[in-house]
């Protein structure tokens, strides 16, 4: 082999190592280096603040989220819109809220997730509607919180401290378009997120079809219920809001919808209902 098909060769080959160390060494490496970085004193001031639940986690539960948060804040690029300022108190309360329905759960941190923008309060965006017809008109929605598909989680800052003054009344917008991220890791919106075991699809289909038909049959017909109406519009927005009931109000939604309380508990692999104890438990 002459001199050039050498230098060849070993290009070839730092190229292929620097490509194997940014796709598996460095991630790892990474990974363990940020594992070991203490959290911020500050930040936990405002986790504790900011959601409530933390206070009477178990110990591993706080430092599990600790963990995930540290994790998501290193990954994510948070934008101030209309005004908007980007500080540690809302990176950090939101961030907490997100990686609640991380715990315990085999993740990646949301991995297709790249920008959350918040906006001060609620924004306007356009979309496309289709009408009986076929008709596409373009019309304008407000909205408080929004998930794209293509790597964005937009929130209205308002909102999220609303979230927070209020946790236990079955609105969090932040848990709200967090589990819209989860729904379309299967690769569809559609109310069906990737589950354990093949096997479990069946039955979660079968209580979250039921329960789906019964709110949407309230809804028609006027009737009070415990599980926001706006999950009526469609299945992935049904999961949605049956996932801000589960950690808000999950003793009302194991009482009143044991079997779809069951299959989300399965899920999340979390019973909320432990956060809402009488104890002193320590907090860390």
């Amino acid at each position: 082999m002459d001199l050039r098909s050498t230098l060849i060769v070993l290009g070839l080959w730092l190229i292929a190592a620097a490509v194997a160390w940014r796709l598996f060494v460095y991630p790892r490496w990474h990974r363990r280096q940020l594992d070991a970085t203490p959290f911020p004193a500050a930040w936990l001031a405002i986790l504790r603040q900011n959601l409530p639940v933390y206070r009477v986690m178990w110990p591993d539960q706080q430092k599990q989220l600790r963990q995930l948060v540290l994790r998501f804040l290193d990954s994510k690029t948070f934008v101030g819109c209309g005004g908007q300022q980007i500080d540690d108190e809302v990176r950090v309360t939101i961030a907490a809220h997100a990686c609640l329905l991380l715990l315990n759960r085999p993740s990646h941190e949301y991995q297709d997730l790249r920008y959350i923008l918040v906006y001060p309060s609620g924004f306007v965006v356009d979309h496309d509607t289709v009408d009986e017809a076929g008709v596409v008109s373009e019309e304008e929605h407000d909205l408080v919180g929004e998930s794209w598909e293509n790597g964005k989680v937009i929130l209205a800052w308002d909102s999220v401290q609303h979230s927070v003054h209020n946790f236990g009344d079955g609105q969090n917008v932040v848990l709200h378009e967090f589990a819209h991220q989860l729904d379309h890791e299967s690769g569809l919106t559609n109310g069906a997120p990737l589950l354990y075991q093949r096997g479990s699809y069946t039955r979660w289909a079968e209580v979250f079809s039921e329960e789906f038909e019964r709110l949407r049959q309230d809804s028609e017909e006027e009737r009070q219920t415990l599980i926001d109406q706006y999950g009526a519009t469609n299945p992935a927005e049904f999961f949605a809001v049956v996932t801000e009931t589960f950690y808000e109000q999950p003793h009302e939604l194991a009482r009143e919808h044991t079997a779809l309380f069951e299959q989300l508990k399965a899920y999340y692999r979390v019973d909320p209902r432990e956060w809402q104890r009488d104890s002193k438990q320590q907090v860390h």
